[in-house]
């Protein structure tokens, strides 16, 4: 079979495409055909050198995955042959808060990932996917959709009314807006160009706000909540360029779910902590989410018909570095796919 392997971290040229053996099942173990692969920007991070939690490299990337079980260990019952899977981005997190052990899990990080043709994963690190979506699109759920999930719903459970606030047009704020709208919350999302706004407001965003032409929108976002109290829950993925302007949104009590770091921090200091206090809220950092909470995620994509969103322009296995150039260039809107 084929599968991509990151040799070194000298940028994305240490990607190699290499023909490998198709690996055995153990007595607890599920072997997957892949046939669709999605990307994060982590992704992106690991061959730069650039991501900060450890990795082991050389090392296969990618974690997010699905594909159909074509063979089962003796030991395993939760799967059988012709199943359609998707893959669980920490295969050690299957229940509760995340403790350092299942960190040491993330697939295409601390252990090979599923830019390849076929893959072996133990029977818990896997999840059926939702009936209603095809295998590209439920190979965009692994990491995005499960940490906007868990921003939405794993310390506090988002409720009809509230406000939400997305940053841009990544993944993960694609997908807390497509749960925000169907919980009937109220959505106010951040983009750098009209056209992005316009398909935003297409996907049911209450308010958009242009950030390069707006530079106080978290003032701005504060003043479209109802009273003024500010936003309920912010998906904080720019990092160190944006978090002064979510503590501004921010309600008291309210929650900003630290997510990733791809905005723009130069220049700019990252907020002291005594701002939380000053602000009355939570900052939580969310890695991902358990298994258990995937499964209420993939019930609740089921029962609403949610569909994600999927760039335009779908990549070949071959082309997978192609993909990462795709993403790095921010030439995409919503999850960049590899068909495998």
């Amino acid at each position: 079979m084929k599968q991509w392997v990151v040799e070194n971290t000298d940028g994305f040229d240490g990607l190699r495409l290499k023909e490998v053996a198709i690996p055995k099942v153990g007595d607890s173990d599920v072997l997957v055909k892949l046939n669709a692969a999605s990307l994060n920007y982590r992704d992106l991070l690991i061959p730069r050198g650039e991501y900060p939690l450890p990795i082991h490299l050389p090392v296969v990337p990618g974690s997010d995955a699905a594909g159909e079980v074509v063979d089962v260990g003796p030991n395993v019952s939760r799967f059988k042959k012709g199943d359609r899977v998707v893959t669980l981005f920490n295969q050690g997190h299957q229940y509760g808060a995340i403790d350092i052990r299942a960190t040491q899990t993330g697939l295409g990080g601390s252990i090979d990932g599923i830019l390849r043709e076929y893959a072996v994963f133990d029977a818990t690190g896997l999840v059926k996917v939702p009936k209603n979506l095809s295998d590209i699109e439920s190979s965009t759920l692994s990491c995005a959709a499960l940490t906007s999930w868990n921003a939405l719903y794993g310390l506090e459970p988002l409720k009809p009314g509230q406000v939400v606030l997305v940053q841009g047009t990544g993944g993960v704020s694609i997908f807390a807006l497509q749960f925000a709208k169907v919980a009937g919350a109220i959505v106010i999302a951040t983009t750098s160009s009209a056209s992005k706004a316009e398909r935003l407001k297409q996907l049911g965003a209450d308010h958009v706000i242009n950030y390069k032409e707006d530079p106080n929108w978290g003032e701005t976002a504060r003043n479209l909540t109802p009273d003024g109290a500010g936003v309920d829950f912010v998906i904080e993925v720019g990092g160190p360029g944006t978090l002064a302007q979510s503590f501004k949104a921010i309600k008291f009590e309210g929650i900003i779910n630290v997510i990733g770091i791809v905005g723009d921090g130069e220049g700019k200091a990252q907020p002291p902590a005594l701002d939380t206090l000053s602000h009355i809220c939570t900052v939580r950092g969310v890695q991902v989410g358990s298994r258990a909470l995937m499964e209420d995620m993939i019930q609740a994509i089921e029962a609403n018909d949610i569909h994600p969103i999927v760039d335009e322009k779908v990549f070949a296995l071959d082309q997978a570095r192609d993909a990462y150039d795709h993403l790095w260039n921010q030439n995409h809107f919503g999850k960049v796919v590899i068909q495998i």
